[in-house]
Protein backbone atom coordinates (compact mmCIF):
# COMPACT_ATOMS: atom_id res chain seq x y z
CA UNK A 1 0.00 0.00 0.00
CA UNK A 2 1.06 3.09 -0.86
CA UNK A 3 0.47 6.60 0.81
CA UNK A 4 2.09 9.52 -0.73
CA UNK A 5 -1.01 12.25 -1.31
CA UNK A 6 0.69 14.88 -1.81
CA UNK A 7 -1.77 17.66 -1.45
CA UNK A 8 -0.99 21.39 -1.81
CA UNK A 9 -2.80 24.14 0.53
CA UNK A 10 -4.03 24.63 3.64
CA UNK A 11 -7.55 24.98 5.92
CA UNK A 12 -9.22 27.99 6.49
CA UNK A 13 -12.31 26.35 8.80
CA UNK A 14 -13.08 26.47 12.15
CA UNK A 15 -11.94 23.30 13.19
CA UNK A 16 -13.72 22.86 17.20
CA UNK A 17 -11.95 21.42 20.00
CA UNK A 18 -14.75 19.19 20.55
CA UNK A 19 -14.23 17.51 16.93
CA UNK A 20 -10.31 17.64 17.12
CA UNK A 21 -9.85 16.81 20.87
CA UNK A 22 -10.39 13.38 20.47
CA UNK A 23 -8.56 13.42 17.13
CA UNK A 24 -7.13 13.27 -2.23
CA UNK A 25 -2.51 11.53 -13.64
CA UNK A 26 -1.74 8.22 -15.14
CA UNK A 27 -3.40 6.31 -17.29
CA UNK A 28 -7.53 6.78 -17.27
CA UNK A 29 -9.73 3.85 -18.15
CA UNK A 30 -13.04 5.87 -17.80
CA UNK A 31 -15.60 5.57 -20.74
CA UNK A 32 -18.42 7.49 -20.33
CA UNK A 33 -21.88 7.31 -22.10
CA UNK A 34 -22.09 11.18 -21.82
CA UNK A 35 -23.87 11.20 -18.30
CA UNK A 36 -27.06 12.50 -17.69
CA UNK A 37 -27.72 15.92 -19.02
CA UNK A 38 -30.18 17.03 -16.04
CA UNK A 39 -27.87 16.03 -13.50
CA UNK A 40 -24.40 18.15 -15.08
CA UNK A 41 -26.48 21.20 -13.88
CA UNK A 42 -28.56 19.41 -10.32
CA UNK A 43 -27.78 22.17 -7.56
CA UNK A 44 -29.39 19.11 -5.33
CA UNK A 45 -30.86 15.72 -5.37
CA UNK A 46 -34.49 17.32 -5.43
CA UNK A 47 -33.36 19.29 -8.75
CA UNK A 48 -33.27 15.59 -9.96
CA UNK A 49 -36.32 14.56 -8.72
CA UNK A 50 -35.24 13.08 -5.10
CA UNK A 51 -32.62 10.49 -4.11
CA UNK A 52 -34.53 7.61 -6.06
CA UNK A 53 -33.88 9.19 -9.21
CA UNK A 54 -30.43 10.18 -8.41
CA UNK A 55 -29.65 6.94 -7.80
CA UNK A 56 -30.87 5.97 -11.08
CA UNK A 57 -29.43 8.42 -13.24
CA UNK A 58 -25.78 7.54 -11.50
CA UNK A 59 -26.59 3.53 -12.26
CA UNK A 60 -27.36 4.42 -15.39
CA UNK A 61 -23.72 6.48 -15.79
CA UNK A 62 -22.61 3.01 -14.13
CA UNK A 63 -19.09 4.63 -13.74
CA UNK A 64 -17.00 7.53 -11.20
CA UNK A 65 -14.13 8.43 -12.18
CA UNK A 66 -11.91 9.77 -8.78
CA UNK A 67 -8.04 10.98 -8.67
CA UNK A 68 -5.53 10.52 -6.08
CA UNK A 69 -7.06 8.83 -3.48
CA UNK A 70 -4.94 6.29 -1.83
CA UNK A 71 -7.10 3.39 -0.61
CA UNK A 72 -4.99 3.62 3.18
CA UNK A 73 -5.29 7.28 3.19
CA UNK A 74 -8.59 8.01 5.57
CA UNK A 75 -10.33 4.80 5.04
CA UNK A 76 -10.75 5.66 1.05
CA UNK A 77 -10.56 1.58 0.04
CA UNK A 78 -13.33 1.46 2.61
CA UNK A 79 -14.73 4.18 1.02
CA UNK A 80 -14.88 3.23 -2.49
CA UNK A 81 -15.74 -0.49 -1.58
CA UNK A 82 -18.69 0.28 0.41
CA UNK A 83 -19.87 3.28 -2.47
CA UNK A 84 -19.83 0.10 -5.07
CA UNK A 85 -21.25 -2.05 -2.90
CA UNK A 86 -24.17 -0.26 -2.35
CA UNK A 87 -24.65 1.14 -5.68
CA UNK A 88 -23.11 -1.17 -7.98
CA UNK A 89 -20.88 1.93 -9.96
CA UNK A 90 -17.60 0.97 -10.60
CA UNK A 91 -15.02 3.12 -9.14
CA UNK A 92 -12.15 4.50 -11.33
CA UNK A 93 -9.28 5.78 -9.00
CA UNK A 94 -6.75 7.58 -10.99
CA UNK A 95 -2.79 8.47 -10.23
CA UNK A 96 -3.43 7.55 -6.31
CA UNK A 97 0.20 9.22 -5.41
CA UNK A 98 -0.83 12.45 -7.14
CA UNK A 99 -1.39 16.06 -5.38
CA UNK A 100 -3.79 18.65 -5.40
CA UNK A 101 -2.42 20.50 -8.51
CA UNK A 102 -2.97 17.36 -10.18
CA UNK A 103 -6.33 17.19 -9.70
CA UNK A 104 -7.00 20.88 -10.90
CA UNK A 105 -4.74 20.29 -14.01
CA UNK A 106 -7.01 17.02 -14.92
CA UNK A 107 -10.38 19.10 -15.10
CA UNK A 108 -9.01 21.71 -16.91
CA UNK A 109 -6.75 19.47 -19.18
CA UNK A 110 -9.47 16.91 -19.85
CA UNK A 111 -12.56 19.48 -20.19
CA UNK A 112 -14.93 17.66 -22.33
CA UNK A 113 -13.24 14.42 -22.24
CA UNK A 114 -14.23 11.17 -20.84
CA UNK A 115 -11.29 10.45 -18.98
CA UNK A 116 -11.78 14.06 -16.70
CA UNK A 117 -12.12 13.57 -13.01
CA UNK A 118 -15.71 13.89 -11.64
CA UNK A 119 -15.03 14.91 -8.25
CA UNK A 120 -11.95 16.29 -6.44
CA UNK A 121 -10.69 16.24 -2.99
CA UNK A 122 -8.20 19.20 -2.49
CA UNK A 123 -6.75 21.06 0.13
CA UNK A 124 -8.14 24.46 0.66
CA UNK A 125 -6.26 26.75 -1.42
CA UNK A 126 -6.82 24.48 -3.74
CA UNK A 127 -10.85 24.65 -3.51
CA UNK A 128 -10.48 28.11 -3.65
CA UNK A 129 -8.55 28.71 -7.04
CA UNK A 130 -10.37 26.17 -8.40
CA UNK A 131 -13.92 27.78 -7.91
CA UNK A 132 -12.31 31.11 -8.54
CA UNK A 133 -11.29 29.51 -12.26
CA UNK A 134 -15.01 28.10 -12.62
CA UNK A 135 -14.27 24.36 -12.59
CA UNK A 136 -16.36 23.39 -9.59
CA UNK A 137 -20.35 22.65 -9.85
CA UNK A 138 -22.19 23.69 -6.87
CA UNK A 139 -24.29 20.92 -4.89
CA UNK A 140 -25.83 20.97 -2.34
CA UNK A 141 -25.99 17.54 -0.31
CA UNK A 142 -28.88 15.88 2.03
CA UNK A 143 -26.75 17.24 5.23
CA UNK A 144 -25.19 20.47 3.70
CA UNK A 145 -26.73 22.68 6.14
CA UNK A 146 -25.59 20.20 9.16
CA UNK A 147 -21.61 21.45 7.65
CA UNK A 148 -20.67 24.40 9.93
CA UNK A 149 -20.48 27.32 7.67
CA UNK A 150 -17.00 28.15 8.06
CA UNK A 151 -16.29 24.68 6.86
CA UNK A 152 -18.07 25.20 3.25
CA UNK A 153 -18.33 27.54 0.33
CA UNK A 154 -21.05 29.67 0.55
CA UNK A 155 -21.81 28.96 -3.33
CA UNK A 156 -21.91 25.03 -2.31
CA UNK A 157 -18.78 25.10 -4.94
CA UNK A 158 -16.99 23.13 -2.15
CA UNK A 159 -16.92 21.85 1.66
CA UNK A 160 -14.84 20.53 4.13
CA UNK A 161 -14.44 16.42 4.33
CA UNK A 162 -12.30 15.21 6.76
CA UNK A 163 -9.16 16.53 8.73
CA UNK A 164 -6.34 16.01 11.36
CA UNK A 165 -3.05 16.94 12.99
CA UNK A 166 0.49 17.02 11.70
CA UNK A 167 1.87 14.67 13.44
CA UNK A 168 5.28 13.03 14.26
CA UNK A 169 5.32 8.81 13.52
CA UNK A 170 8.36 6.48 14.86
CA UNK A 171 9.23 2.90 14.58
CA UNK A 172 10.01 2.45 18.10
CA UNK A 173 11.85 -0.42 17.23
CA UNK A 174 14.66 1.30 15.60
CA UNK A 175 14.48 4.81 17.42
CA UNK A 176 15.06 5.32 21.18
CA UNK A 177 13.76 7.66 22.67
CA UNK A 178 11.12 8.46 19.73
CA UNK A 179 10.64 11.99 19.23
CA UNK A 180 7.57 13.91 20.45
CA UNK A 181 8.01 17.14 19.57
CA UNK A 182 9.89 19.16 17.03
CA UNK A 183 12.55 19.95 19.34
CA UNK A 184 13.42 16.65 19.51
CA UNK A 185 14.43 16.03 16.15
CA UNK A 186 17.40 17.70 16.45
CA UNK A 187 19.05 14.88 18.43
CA UNK A 188 21.64 14.05 16.68
CA UNK A 189 20.69 10.64 17.25
CA UNK A 190 18.44 10.57 14.53
CA UNK A 191 20.70 11.41 11.67
CA UNK A 192 18.92 10.75 8.13
CA UNK A 193 15.70 9.49 10.07
CA UNK A 194 13.24 12.08 9.73
CA UNK A 195 11.18 12.66 6.71
CA UNK A 196 8.48 14.41 4.88
CA UNK A 197 5.15 13.38 3.32
CA UNK A 198 6.05 14.92 0.19
CA UNK A 199 7.63 18.08 -1.30
CA UNK A 200 6.60 21.27 0.57
CA UNK A 201 6.34 23.13 -2.59
CA UNK A 202 3.65 20.50 -3.76
CA UNK A 203 2.45 18.11 -1.14
CA UNK A 204 0.01 19.52 1.35
CA UNK A 205 1.00 17.20 4.61
CA UNK A 206 4.72 18.29 3.72
CA UNK A 207 3.90 22.13 3.82
CA UNK A 208 1.82 21.66 6.84
CA UNK A 209 4.50 19.61 8.09
CA UNK A 210 6.87 22.87 7.55
CA UNK A 211 4.25 25.40 9.04
CA UNK A 212 3.90 23.14 12.17
CA UNK A 213 7.48 23.49 12.58
CA UNK A 214 7.19 27.61 12.33
CA UNK A 215 4.88 27.68 15.02
CA UNK A 216 7.37 25.27 16.86
CA UNK A 217 10.03 28.01 16.46
CA UNK A 218 8.53 31.42 17.06
CA UNK A 219 6.67 31.68 13.72
CA UNK A 220 2.94 31.83 13.15
CA UNK A 221 0.47 31.76 10.40
CA UNK A 222 1.85 35.48 9.02
CA UNK A 223 5.31 33.63 9.27
CA UNK A 224 6.18 30.30 7.96
CA UNK A 225 10.15 30.81 7.50
CA UNK A 226 11.29 29.91 10.89
CA UNK A 227 9.67 26.50 9.63
CA UNK A 228 11.82 26.20 6.77
CA UNK A 229 14.76 27.65 8.56
CA UNK A 230 14.49 24.52 10.67
CA UNK A 231 14.50 21.83 8.40
CA UNK A 232 17.61 23.85 6.93
CA UNK A 233 18.58 22.92 10.56
CA UNK A 234 17.71 19.42 10.10
CA UNK A 235 19.27 19.46 7.28
CA UNK A 236 22.69 20.66 8.15
CA UNK A 237 22.90 18.39 11.32
CA UNK A 238 22.33 15.58 8.94
CA UNK A 239 18.94 14.48 10.33
CA UNK A 240 16.41 15.17 7.54
CA UNK A 241 15.50 12.06 5.48
CA UNK A 242 14.85 13.00 1.43
CA UNK A 243 12.99 9.97 1.00
CA UNK A 244 9.57 10.95 0.38
CA UNK A 245 7.59 9.04 3.17
CA UNK A 246 4.96 6.46 2.36
CA UNK A 247 3.34 4.02 3.91
CA UNK A 248 5.68 1.66 2.05
CA UNK A 249 8.91 3.83 3.58
CA UNK A 250 7.31 3.45 7.08
CA UNK A 251 7.00 -0.52 6.63
CA UNK A 252 10.78 -1.06 4.59
CA UNK A 253 12.14 0.91 7.36
CA UNK A 254 13.28 3.87 5.08
CA UNK A 255 11.46 6.59 6.66
CA UNK A 256 11.61 5.59 10.64
CA UNK A 257 10.59 8.39 11.94
CA UNK A 258 7.87 10.41 9.29
CA UNK A 259 6.34 14.39 9.94
CA UNK A 260 2.83 13.35 8.42
CA UNK A 261 -1.02 13.27 9.14
CA UNK A 262 -2.21 11.95 12.13
CA UNK A 263 -4.32 9.65 10.51
CA UNK A 264 -2.27 8.38 8.06
CA UNK A 265 0.80 7.84 11.40
CA UNK A 266 -2.27 5.73 13.60
CA UNK A 267 -3.30 4.14 10.48
CA UNK A 268 0.60 2.69 10.52
CA UNK A 269 0.20 1.99 14.43
CA UNK A 270 -2.81 -0.70 13.66
CA UNK A 271 -1.73 -1.44 10.05
CA UNK A 272 1.91 -2.50 10.63
CA UNK A 273 1.41 -3.80 14.42
CA UNK A 274 0.91 -7.39 12.90
CA UNK A 275 3.94 -6.73 11.52
CA UNK A 276 5.83 -6.41 14.35
CA UNK A 277 5.97 -2.31 13.57
CA UNK A 278 5.97 -0.52 16.54
CA UNK A 279 4.90 2.42 15.34
CA UNK A 280 4.15 5.06 17.91
CA UNK A 281 2.73 8.65 17.33
CA UNK A 282 2.90 11.81 18.89
CA UNK A 283 1.32 15.00 18.08
CA UNK A 284 3.77 17.75 18.96
CA UNK A 285 2.40 20.01 21.86
CA UNK A 286 5.33 22.95 20.63
CA UNK A 287 3.90 22.67 17.12
CA UNK A 288 0.10 22.05 16.98
CA UNK A 289 -1.49 22.19 13.42
CA UNK A 290 -4.69 21.18 12.16
CA UNK A 291 -6.32 21.08 8.68
CA UNK A 292 -9.23 20.22 6.42
CA UNK A 293 -9.77 18.80 3.07
CA UNK A 294 -12.43 19.58 0.53
CA UNK A 295 -14.81 18.15 -1.81
CA UNK A 296 -15.69 19.69 -5.07
CA UNK A 297 -17.54 18.14 -7.91
CA UNK A 298 -15.93 18.88 -11.63
CA UNK A 299 -18.02 21.21 -13.32
CA UNK A 300 -17.23 19.02 -16.66
CA UNK A 301 -17.90 15.38 -14.68
CA UNK A 302 -18.25 12.82 -17.49
CA UNK A 303 -20.85 11.18 -14.71
CA UNK A 304 -22.48 13.92 -13.43
CA UNK A 305 -25.32 11.62 -11.88
CA UNK A 306 -22.43 9.98 -9.79
CA UNK A 307 -20.35 12.60 -9.02
CA UNK A 308 -23.23 13.64 -7.02
CA UNK A 309 -24.28 10.54 -5.29
CA UNK A 310 -20.53 10.05 -4.16
CA UNK A 311 -21.10 13.63 -2.36
CA UNK A 312 -23.88 11.84 -0.67
CA UNK A 313 -22.57 9.14 0.54
CA UNK A 314 -19.70 11.09 2.10
CA UNK A 315 -21.64 12.77 3.60
CA UNK A 316 -23.98 10.51 4.89
CA UNK A 317 -23.33 8.79 8.42
CA UNK A 318 -21.96 5.79 6.55
CA UNK A 319 -19.52 8.08 4.92
CA UNK A 320 -18.52 10.39 7.82
CA UNK A 321 -17.78 7.44 9.86
CA UNK A 322 -15.70 5.61 6.96
CA UNK A 323 -13.31 9.00 7.44
CA UNK A 324 -13.65 8.49 11.46
CA UNK A 325 -12.47 4.64 10.73
CA UNK A 326 -9.55 6.25 9.30
CA UNK A 327 -8.33 8.08 12.17
CA UNK A 328 -9.66 11.55 10.78
CA UNK A 329 -12.07 13.44 11.94
CA UNK A 330 -15.22 14.47 9.52
CA UNK A 331 -16.55 17.58 9.07
CA UNK A 332 -20.40 16.56 10.50
CA UNK A 333 -18.30 15.48 13.72
CA UNK A 334 -20.39 17.82 16.04
CA UNK A 335 -23.88 17.32 14.39
CA UNK A 336 -23.66 13.33 14.24
CA UNK A 337 -22.35 13.38 17.89
CA UNK A 338 -25.23 15.66 18.99
CA UNK A 339 -27.35 13.00 16.80
CA UNK A 340 -25.77 10.24 18.08
CA UNK A 341 -24.76 8.70 15.00
CA UNK A 342 -21.12 8.73 15.52
CA UNK A 343 -18.86 5.34 15.37
CA UNK A 344 -17.96 5.58 19.14
CA UNK A 345 -15.64 2.60 19.09
CA UNK A 346 -13.71 4.70 16.41
CA UNK A 347 -13.76 8.22 18.21
CA UNK A 348 -12.23 6.57 20.83
CA UNK A 349 -9.06 5.75 18.90
CA UNK A 350 -8.45 8.91 17.68
CA UNK A 351 -4.91 10.42 18.95
CA UNK A 352 -5.25 12.53 22.18
CA UNK A 353 -4.42 16.32 21.66
CA UNK A 354 -2.86 18.13 24.38
CA UNK A 355 -2.92 21.55 22.40
CA UNK A 356 -5.70 22.20 20.22
CA UNK A 357 -5.56 24.08 17.24
CA UNK A 358 -8.52 26.23 16.16
CA UNK A 359 -7.55 29.18 14.58
CA UNK A 360 -6.86 28.14 10.55
CA UNK A 361 -4.86 29.96 8.02
CA UNK A 362 -6.80 32.56 5.88
CA UNK A 363 -6.29 32.71 2.00
CA UNK A 364 -4.03 35.50 1.95
CA UNK A 365 -1.78 33.54 4.84
CA UNK A 366 -1.57 30.67 3.13
CA UNK A 367 -1.16 32.13 -0.33
CA UNK A 368 2.13 34.11 1.63
CA UNK A 369 3.51 30.49 3.00
CA UNK A 370 2.85 28.78 -0.44
CA UNK A 371 5.22 31.53 -1.80
CA UNK A 372 7.66 31.38 1.06
CA UNK A 373 7.95 27.61 0.39
CA UNK A 374 8.59 27.81 -3.46
CA UNK A 375 11.16 30.76 -2.33
CA UNK A 376 13.32 29.55 0.28
CA UNK A 377 12.66 25.37 0.56
CA UNK A 378 15.20 24.62 -2.14
CA UNK A 379 17.54 27.28 -0.63
CA UNK A 380 17.03 25.46 2.90
CA UNK A 381 17.79 21.93 2.07
CA UNK A 382 20.09 22.23 -0.61
CA UNK A 383 17.50 21.14 -3.78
Amino acid sequence: MTVHRARTAAVAAVLTCAALSLTACGSAGSSSSGGDAKAKTAASAADLGGMDALVAAAKKEGNLHVITLPRDWANYGVLMDGFTKKYGIKIEDENPDGTSQDEINAITSREGQDRGPDVVDVGTAFAISGAQQGLFAPYKVAGYDQIPATMKAADATSYNDYGGYISIGCDAKKVNPCPKTFADLLNPAYKGMVALNGNPTKANAALSGVWAAALANGGSLDNIQPGIDFFGKLKAAGNFNPVEATSATVQNGETPITIDWSYLNTGYTAQYASKGIDWQVSIPSDGSFAQYYNQAISKYAPHPAAARLWEEYLYSAEGQNGFLGGYATPALFDSMKTAGTLDAAAVAKLPAIAKPFTTFPTQAQQDAAKAAITSNWSKAIGG
